[in-house]
């Protein structure tokens, strides 16, 4: 009989959101009159914009075109859309960002989590706590953790990002080799600035090591001293990758696509000392594993770069952080310490004293009907938390909070 891979036996029982439906399933089934709210995972709500869905119908007339038909695209992404992103997200923005160092997917998570295949299986990895668990889980499936102690795993150097520290990582004492960082974090909804950035590049560069930064919520960002981009800080092109998506910025969590950016001069090392560029590394892992995101759906993602599709976005992005401001003061007038919510469309709640994670999630469940997504589901230092994401519809939103009042 196969072997299975063991390291996957060390993970979880089941993925967080997967037992978060598994709890509002059971609630639901016992009671099926209740008027359940879901604030908890970040899925949007609002339909996509409509420069989208024209581009998108264009490109399905065009398939059914012999003239006009597309089979497999080019490896890397189209370059209408890579040339876009590289104009739109980076030069307008003074950054040095090419289109030939841009891989359009199918979205961040899946950027996320393969990243890590292109590294060698000894690599020390350092990972915020709380975190987005796609970065933990799949470095615990390729080996990389060690065993699970006390909440923790041996092999990997977790950074706390709590209120003490206005849940800004400080950089180890220790070296690693892969350094997880997300800003506009989820799920803290907070941030980054310029000097906590420049002290993430100063390690690197010391140590060697590579800085895979997730920008997923970038276009959240209202504050102007808050960098869209890692590459806004000198010398990150030679210690960052950067992931970001459309899934949030144009509501394209069930369309699907992303991209990442390898700058041309990032490398690796092999075991005698040899350099690699990361670039060609994951153009052969892409190659051999990928099929591409479809012509349709690049179509329309492009169209979101002209002054119509950004003014249309933007709406979009202002009618969920409305609804993040209205979460931010309905918990506050209720009395709950918050945390994010300015530049991202996660609000951090701290749960009532002496009250778990899981426990506050049940009580919400039960005696408010709102489900919300436990902290501790996120990392050791996410207990006693609990996020709750603005991406539901307005009425709801309104609604959830007028319940907890």
């Amino acid at each position: 009989m196969a072997r299975i891979n063991e390291n996957y036996l060390k993970l979880p029982e089941s993925y967080l959101f997967t037992e978060i439906a598994r709890r509002v399933k059971k609630f639901q089934a016992e009671n099926p009159a209740a008027e359940i709210i879901r604030l908890g995972i970040g899925d949007v709500t609002q339909p996509l914009p409509k420069v989208c869905t024209d581009a998108m119908t264009a490109a399905v007339a065009e398939m059914s075109r012999a003239e006009t038909f597309h089979g497999y695209g080019p490896e890397q992404g189209y370059s209408f859309l890579r040339e876009k992103i590289a104009e739109w997200n980076y030069t307008r923005r003074g950054i040095s960002v090419t289109a030939d160092e841009i891989f359009i997917s199918d979205g961040s998570k899946c950027d996320c989590g393969n990243i890590q295949e292109i590294f060698s299986a000894d690599s020390k990895i350092a990972i915020a706590d709380p975190v987005y668990p796609v970065y933990l889980d799949t470095n615990v499936m390729a080996g990389r953790t060690g065993t699970l102690r006390d909440g923790r795993f041996e092999g990997v150097t977790y950074l706390p990002c709590t209120a003490e520290n206005n849940f800004s990582p400080a950089p180890p004492d220790t070296h690693v080799d892969l350094i997880y960082l997300c800003s506009p974090n989820n799920p803290t909804g907070t941030t980054l600035d310029k000097a906590a950035l420049e002290r993430w590049v100063a390690f690197a560069k010391a140590n060697d090591a590579v800085i895979l930064y997730d920008a997923a919520y970038a276009a959240y960002i209202t504050e102007e001293n808050i960098p869209r981009s890692i590459y806004e800080i000198a010398g990150a092109r030679d210690v960052a990758i950067e992931f970001r998506s459309f899934s949030k910025t144009a509501g394209f969590t069930g369309t699907r696509c992303g991209y990442v950016v390898i700058p041309e001069n990032l490398c690796g090392t092999t075991s005698t000392g040899d350099k690699v560029p990361l670039k060609n590394l994951w153009i052969r892992r892409q190659t051999t594993k990928f099929n591409g995101t479809a012509y349709i759906v690049q179509r329309g993602a492009a169209a979101i770069y002209s002054d119509e599709g950004q003014a249309q976005i933007h709406a979009l992005i202002d009618y969920y952080m409305t609804n993040a401001r209205i979460i931010r003061e309905g918990l506050s007038a209720a009395g709950f310490k918050t945390y994010g919510g300015i530049n991202a469309p996660y609000i951090w709640l701290k749960t009532p004293e002496g009250i778990s994670s899981w426990e506050f999630f049940d009580k919400l469940l039960r005696e408010y009907k709102i489900v919300g997504t436990p902290g501790a589901g996120f990392g050791p230092c996410g207990e006693g938390y609990l996020r709750l994401t603005a991406f539901g519809s307005r009425e709801n939103t309104l609604k959830a909070m007028e319940r907890l009042a």
